[in-house]
């Protein structure tokens, strides 16, 4: 893959189709080669932004050996969405990254409806810098979490960082740990958890396991404490799907303490949103290869609930 600068108008990505890689729809092998994700492949492909030999590709095109693809990453428009001054817990910076630890109840970026108040509004605040390649809603954000889930998130500066942390992330050189208090008494201390992740077909607005039309899932789980009614879990993703810990959790019959979505018992703790947090993170630095590792602390809410059954209070 070569990545060059084309003037201020664009960014050009020139990718050519080894063997291996011959009849793959030219959607998913460019999001296989580039970092994108295969929905901004798609968008770029329906925008006439992607050319094969100077001729337009279409998203099921099946590629050939020796083809050359390129895309073309159009300048990001003006931001129309505002800065604004809220406090970043922010553990690591550079000029090509950041590191936050996002506070629960924090909304990462900007959706239709919550166009203030996100982690993105209080960036544009922080820092001018910020990679392109999600479009104007989603600047630098390399990964999700979700609004009631805390800690570790990365923030690319840039696209070359923007590229290599996200592609970190889908090769799983990345290694993301979360810890969570589940529901119940989890029965195997570790295990693996692997199915297919889709659309709820009940529920448009939940995700389940599925037999067929969803994505590979897996999380790998430790159990650290047990409380009876209640565990201590750590969660390492080994694939990054929507709400992924909280479903396959709930899949084993563990939701997580105050999921509003997938926990059908009470919340009898003091927690708004499911008990859920990205304690850890680490990657290699997109510019000069070195391992870096980065730790959240607990938030006091989780902290809370953990004092309460180590004392038996439930």
């Amino acid at each position: 893959m070569e990545y060059l600068a084309n003037g201020d108008e664009n960014k050009i990505i020139s990718v050519e189709v080894a063997p291996e890689d011959a009849n793959k729809r030219a959607d998913l092998f460019l999001a296989e080669q580039s970092g994108f994700s295969r929905a901004v492949i798609q968008r770029l492909i329906s925008e006439q932004n992607v050319c094969l030999f100077d001729k337009l590709v279409k998203a099921n095109y099946k590629v050939r050996t020796g083809d050359i693809l390129v895309i073309k990453v159009p300048k990001p428009k003006a931001l129309e969405v505002k800065a604004e001054n809220i406090p970043l817990a922010i553990l690591y910076e550079d000029n090509d990254l950041l590191v936050i630890n996002k506070a629960r109840g924090m909304v990462v970026h900007p959706a239709v409806g919550n166009y203030s108040g996100t982690m993105v509004n209080a960036l544009l605040y922080h820092c001018h810098d910020l990679s392109g390649i999600n479009g104007v809603i989603r600047p630098g954000i390399v990964h999700r979490l979700d609004k009631d889930t805390s800690g570790v998130i990365l923030v690319a500066k840039n696209d070359v960082a923007h590229l290599s942390l996200a592609e970190q992330i889908k090769s799983k050189e990345a290694a993301r740990t979360y810890l969570t208090i589940a529901t119940g008494n989890v029965k195997a201390d570790v295990g693996r958890i692997e199915t297919l992740i889709g659309r709820d077909l009940k529920d448009r607005k939940k995700m389940a396991v599925v037999t067929k039309n969803g994505k590979k899932a897996i999380t790998d789980y430790r159990v650290l404490e047990r409380f009876g009614r209640y565990t201590l879990v750590e969660c390492k993703l080994l694939t990054g799907r929507t709400h992924q810990i909280r479903v396959h959790l709930a899949y084993l019959g563990n939701p997580i303490v105050g999921d509003p979505k997938y926990a059908s018992q009470k919340n009898h703790f003091s927690i708004n949103g499911q008990a859920l947090h990205s304690a850890e993170i680490v990657f290699k630095h997109p510019r000069n290869g070195k391992e870096l590792r980065f730790k959240a602390p607990l938030p006091e809410d989780m902290e809370k609930i953990l004092i309460r059954l180590r004392n038996g209070q439930f």
